[in-house]
């Protein structure tokens, strides 16, 4: 019987200093070199599991607030192994610091040192917007590495959790039947044209990994939400999740990692996401949530689990060809510039008559006794003032709202050209995604590349043949936004229906698909 245990000397999971770690990472390939996946198996039928990370904050690149991780959790049956990783990063690909060969760089690397399979690994990224070392496949291949050579016996067990208090959806549904969405890049509508708000997914999918003495050793949590609130210095941050995840392994102790895994979270901002009476701060909403967790841990009974099961399988979808919207947007542009109108106001003056007229909305130009005095008198001058300065103001405010549909406008226009020009690029109309179908015991994921808004997951979660199933976005690549084919009817309008490649008759195709490798697990 083959003894793993005679490869692998035993070394808890631990923070890798990426200066001090390259001498003894050089001797990893030796120690494994009796222990290649799709060559000798252990003959026990336990599952087997170790966990490191890697701090992978650039530190040159200005100030940090706290850092971000590259994290990784090796699991391993008899049959099957899988390695999930996770990072504290805007994306695998794309956008952001990490570059398009990234993902090939570290699978080629784990099959070639490792001997792992390229379509066992599986990569998410936080999307927090926190600025990661520019060697992060170099750090990302020792996280891997180090939980490789730490492989213990582990018992398993999964759960939910729930969280309301810290997202809102995004998309505000407007009386005209259009819909919007909160962002930085432009302003909030009006509030008498907000009809409706998007929904949102208060589920937390937990999967709990404990040493066969009991002590925690991994918590993977899976959960839909932006992490872009930032923090009132400015700088550099792993945002919610980074928080969330430090209060989960200080809670935890014993060494356990807490494996932050984002789910559909496309259009679900963090709550209040556009304050200015307050600093804006990440480390309260990642404290709600990060409690939320270990009260979903503690409530989970771990236990024997031999299920261990991945599918990774390639599916092509149908890319739009948005030059018909592109034109109509150009024409409503033209006739937005060609509604703006002059007036004798400038923006200081606008201020001052504006909150005048509404402090005194039936006296504003003076005293009451001075209106009472004309009106004995028969004259209408200060009426005559007041009439006409209500009409610069609503001729000004006019033109400020108009000013701020170009600006909504012109930021997504500009993504649909970005897109379409790129689709020109390809020369095919079809994009090849990858996705994953995991079954860890009874925790059951599958992943995307995309940005998924929330009733995509919630789809999947509903049609699916296992209950619970959790899905993670933003995994294994990037491919832009993914929102439902109802929202994409909206296209121009908001930044998840603007800033994608695909057709609406991408979620038709891809909901079939996903529920057909959950079935197979």
């Amino acid at each position: 019987m083959f003894d793993s245990s005679q490869c692998f000397p035993t070394i808890r999971a631990r923070a890798i200093d990426p200066a001090k770690s390259s001498c003894s990472l050089a001797l990893i390939p030796i120690l494994l070199g009796c222990f290649v996946w799709g060559g000798h198996h252990c003959e026990a039928a336990e599952l087997r599991a170790g966990v490191a990370k890697v701090d992978i904050t650039d530190r040159e690149a200005g100030p940090v607030n706290d850092p971000l991780y590259a994290k990784a959790l090796v699991l391993r049956s008899d049959a099957e192994t899988l390695v999930m990783i996770t990072v504290d990063a805007v994306a695998i690909g794309e956008i952001g610091r990490i570059g398009n060969d990234y993902l090939a760089t570290v699978r080629d690397r784990l099959q070639a040192e490792l001997g792992i399979p390229s379509e066992n690994v599986f990569v998410n990224a936080s999307h927090c917007h926190g600025i990661v070392r520019t060697d992060i496949a170099d750090l990302t291949v020792e996280a891997v590495h180090a939980a490789a050579q730490d492989l213990e016996p582990v018992l398993v067990g999964s759960g939910i959790g729930h969280e309301d208090r810290i997202m809102e959806n995004r998309r505000l549904l407007l009386k005209s039947g259009r819909t919007i969405d909160v962002r930085h890049a432009y302003s909030l509508p009006p509030d008498d044209e907000v009809a409706e708000v998007g929904k949102i997914d208060p589920q937390i999918g937990v999967l709990r990994i404990d040493r066969q003495d009991g002590t925690p050793l991994a918590v993977v949590y899976n959960f839909a939400c932006h992490p872009i609130q930032g923090v009132p210095g400015g700088g550099n941050t792993a945002d919610i999740t980074g928080f969330a995840s430090q209060v989960i392994e200080e809670n935890l102790g014993s060494g356990a990692l807490a494996l932050f895994v984002q789910g559909c979270g496309g259009d679900i901002n963090p709550a209040h996401y556009k304050v200015v009476d307050r600093p804006r701060s990440a480390e309260p909403l990642g404290n709600l949530l990060g409690l939320s967790v270990l009260k979903a841990v503690r409530a989970i009974e771990c236990r024997d689990a031999q299920r261990l099961a991945v599918i990774n399988e390639t599916l092509t979808l149908p890319r739009i060809d948005s030059s018909q919207r592109i034109f109509t947007m150009e024409a409503e542009q033209q006739r937005l510039l060609g509604s703006l109108r002059g007036t004798t106001l400038d923006f200081k003056t606008f201020l001052q008559l504006q909150a005048r007229y509404e402090l005194a909305r039936e006296f504003p130009s003076g005293p009451a006794h001075r209106y009472l005095h004309e009106q004995a008198l028969g004259r209408e001058e200060l009426a005559v003032l007041d009439a006409e300065n209500r009409r610069q103001l609503q001729a000004y405010a006019r033109n400020v709202l108009v000013m701020e549909e170009l600006t909504r406008l012109q930021t997504n226009l500009a993504l649909l050209k970005k897109h379409h020009a790129s689709l020109v690029a390809a020369g095919k109309r079809t994009i090849d995604v990858e996705l994953m179908a995991i079954r860890v015991g009874d925790f059951v994921l599958t992943s995307f590349p995309g940005e998924l808004t929330v009733e995509i997951g919630l789809n999947v979660k509903r049609l699916s043949p296992h209950q619970p199933t959790f899905v993670a976005g933003y995994t294994n690549g990037y491919i832009y936004y993914c929102p439902t084919a109802e929202q994409m009817a909206n296209i121009g309008n908001a930044q998840e229906d603007s800033d994608c490649l695909l057709a609406p008759q991408w979620q038709a195709i891809y909901e079939t698909k996903v529920v057909e490798l959950l079935n197979r697990l």
